[in-house]
């Protein structure tokens, strides 16, 4: 899909109240001003649980979430409803975390038993007797990536994620956890598959990561963006960086950096 760029870009965030757990709605907001920040027509959609998910917006958002609310969000979008149509006409969608297990096959629920995912992408997740993957998650992306530089986020989360072969890893683990084999994310690997891309980064991702941002939302518009100053963003990367060499991978939270990068006019 190609938006014009005189032509409003809306940004649609799912069930926030099911999902909002780790502060992920962040990267709704750092979409928005992003393209605001370009002179770019930007609108949010908050959608809530229990009501009509529009087909309309160019860019949908899920994070994460606890074993109930996120079962309960994967059986309101359905595995053949308005998500799906939207990401047929050319709809981007970014998944975190538990956001990430619901738009893949299937995943397991807090009960124990294993829930059907979407199906937007090719992965499973399941439970092993591995610990709780907590803490800094540093990733080296894959190749179709490779121009985003280091990924940095902060993982939690029990499942481990494997790929089918209609999938792609974003990336490679250098610390932390990630997917559990090594690698961390999931991408559909032919764009005929639609365009998601999912990850276990929070952070939120999008703030630590603006050339993240900036590749989501040039498939949106269909055309390179003008480079904004990412002053901030860097400094709060090399900050990352430099705990995950020195070994602080307990999480530390960022809400200062967030912030700050929140607070331009």
């Amino acid at each position: 899909m190609s938006t014009p760029r005189d032509s409003v870009v809306r940004v649609g965030l799912l069930f926030p109240e099911l999902l909002g757990t780790y502060g992920d709605g962040g990267n709704a907001v750092i979409l928005v001003q992003r393209l605001r920040w370009r002179g770019l027509d930007a609108e949010l959609v908050e959608i809530a649980a229990g009501t009509t998910v529009p087909e309309t917006c160019d860019l949908y958002l899920l994070g994460g979430g606890e074993d109930a609310p996120q079962t309960e969000a994967a059986r309101e979008l359905g595995t053949d409803g308005p998500l799906h149509r939207a990401v047929a006409r050319g709809a981007v969608v970014l998944a975190v975390c538990a956001g990430m297990q619901i738009v893949g096959r299937s995943f397991p629920g807090g009960s124990g038993r294993t829930e059907t995912g979407l199906g937007l992408l090719d992965c499973v997740t399941v439970k092993t007797d591995e610990p709780r993957a907590v803490g800094e998650l540093l990733v080296t992306p894959d190749a179709a990536f490779a121009d985003l530089g280091r990924l940095t986020g902060f993982e939690n989360h029990g499942g481990r994620t494997r790929l089918g072969p209609g999938a792609r890893p974003l990336g490679r683990v250098v610390a932390g956890v990630g997917n559990g084999d090594g690698t961390e994310g999931v991408t559909t690997a032919d764009e005929a598959d639609g365009r998601v891309v999912g990850t276990y980064l929070h952070g939120p991702v999008l703030a630590r990561n603006p050339a993240l941002a900036d590749a989501l939302l040039a498939w949106v518009v269909g055309a390179p963006l003008d480079p904004l100053d990412d002053t901030d963003a860097d400094a709060l990367r090399a900050e990352r960086f430099r705990a995950v060499e020195q070994g602080n991978l307990d999480g530390v939270a960022h809400r200062t950096w967030r912030d700050r990068l929140l607070r331009r006019n």
